[in-house]
C-alpha cells in the first residue's frame, strides 16, 4: 500500500486530491498539511470526509511529513513548491506537483513569474506530466511538473495535428473559458459572486501564464518553434473548461479523415474520447471526471477543434493521480473510472 501525502489540503486542487485518494484501492493517506488557523481533522474542515477520513491536517512541517510518506501531492500557489519539493526529494520522496513551479525553463519562468526560481537543480529532472504524450518518462520519474488547467485542453486538442505537421504551425489560435475554480481558493474582488455571476469576461489576452507552457510542449511536439495565440475568458461556473481551437490544414482533409487521426493518436490512452463526426463536447460531458473530450470540424481549410475538461479533475487533482498510478506501476485509472 502506497503511502500519500498532501500538502496544500485546503485548496481546490488539494481537496479534489484528497476525494479520489480515500476511494483509491492501492493508496492510504498517511499525512496531510495545509496553511490553517489550527490544526484538525480533515472531516472538520470538510464535513464530506466525515467516516472516510479523520486524518489531522497539519500546518506545513515536510521534514516531519517526508518520514511517513512514499510520494506526495503538492497542491500549493506558484512560487511556493519550489521551496518544499526539495525537501521531499532529498529525502528520496516522490513527488508530484500541481503548480506551476517545474513546468518551465527557469529563464522562462523568471519572465512569467516574476521571480528567480530557487530550486534550480531540480528543474531539469522534472517530467511534464501529461500522460497522453509522455507516459513512458513519467512511470520513471521523481518530480512530475503537473500541466495547468488551460495547457491540458489546448495541447491535447492541438498535438495530433503537430504531430503530422497537417496544420500552418503559425495559424494556431486558442478560444478557451474556464469556471471559477481555475483561479484556486482564495478571497479576490474579481472572482466574487456579484462579479461573475451573469458575467463573461477576456482576461490576460496572449499573456497568460499558461501560454509559455503551450508553447514549450507543443513545441516538442512539432519539433519546432511554436507560438499560439491564446485568449482565456472567465465563466459564471464553479468547474469545467471549454477551448474552441483554430488552426489552419495545409493539406486536403475532410473531418471524417481528421477525426481518424485523432483517434490513432490517442489510441490506447484511456481519458481521451474523440467524438463522431456532427458531435461536439460540452462541459457537462466531463465535468467530475477525468477525461478530455475532442470534437473536430472542417470548414473550408480550417480545422476547428472542441476540447472540454474538468480543470478540477484532467486539468489538476484527477491528471495528478493519473500521474501517480503510473509512477507507482498501478492501473492508470484506478480511483477516476
Amino acid at each position: 500500500m502506497l503511502k500519500v501525502g498532501v500538502v496544500g489540503a485546503t485548496g481546490y486542487a488539494g481537496e479534489e486530491v484528497i476525494k479520489i485518494l480515500v476511494r483509491h484501492k492501492g493508496v492510504k493517506i498517511t499525512e496531510l498539511s495545509a496553511v490553517i488557523d489550527k490544526e484538525e481533522p480533515i472531516s472538520s474542515i470538510f464535513p464530506a470526509f466525515k467516516g472516510l477520513l479523520d486524518l489531522m491536517c497539519y500546518k506545513p512541517d515536510p521534514e516531519k511529513m517526508s518520514g511517513n510518506v512514499d510520494i506526495v501531492f503538492l497542491a500549493l500557489p506558484h512560487k511556493v513548491s519550489m521551496n518544499v519539493a526539495p525537501v521531499f526529494l532529498k529525502a528520496k520522496k516522490s513527488v508530484i506537483d500541481l503548480s506551476a513551479d517545474y513546468r518551465l525553463d527557469q529563464d522562462v519562468y523568471k519572465i512569467w513569474y516574476g521571480i528567480e526560481h530557487k530550486d534550480k537543480g531540480n528543474i531539469a529532472s522534472a517530467v511534464y506530466g501529461l500522460p497522453e504524450l509522455y507516459h513512458d518518462r513519467i512511470k520513471d520519474a521523481k518530480l512530475i511538473a503537473n500541466p495547468g488547467c488551460y495547457p491540458t485542453g489546448a495541447i491535447l486538442g492541438i498535438a495530433p495535428m503537430l504531430s503530422a505537421k497537417a496544420i500552418d504551425k503559425g495559424s494556431i489560435i486558442i478560444d478557451s473559458k474556464s469556471g471559477v475554480t481555475g483561479a484556486g481558493r482564495k478571497p479576490d474582488l474579481a472572482l466574487s459572486f456579484s462579479e461573475v455571476n451573469e458575467n463573461l469576461k477576456a482576461y490576460k489576452v496572449n499573456e497568460h501564464q499558461h501560454k509559455p507552457e503551450i508553447n514549450k510542449i507543443l513545441s516538442q511536439v512539432a519539433g519546432e518553434n511554436i507560438d499560439v495565440i491564446f485568449t482565456p475568458h472567465l465563466i459564471p461556473m464553479n468547474r469545467g473548461i471549454l477551448s474552441t481551437i483554430y488552426m489552419k490544414l495545409n493539406k486536403p482533409l475532410d473531418t471524417k479523415g481528421v477525426i481518424d487521426m485523432y483517434r490513432k493518436f490517442y489510441s490506447g490512452r484511456p481519458f481521451v474520447r474523440i467524438y463522431d463526426e456532427g458531435k461536439l463536447p460540452q462541459i457537462r460531458d466531463v465535468v467530475f471526471s477525468n477525461y478530455c473530450d475532442i470534437g473536430l470540424k472542417v470548414t473550408g481549410n480550417t480545422l476547428i477543434a472542441v476540447a472540454c475538461i474538468d480543470n478540477l479533475k484532467k486539468g489538476a487533482a484527477g491528471q495528478a493521480v493519473q500521474n501517480m498510478n503510473i509512477m507507482a506501476g498501478l492501473d492508470e485509472t484506478e480511483g477516476l473510472i
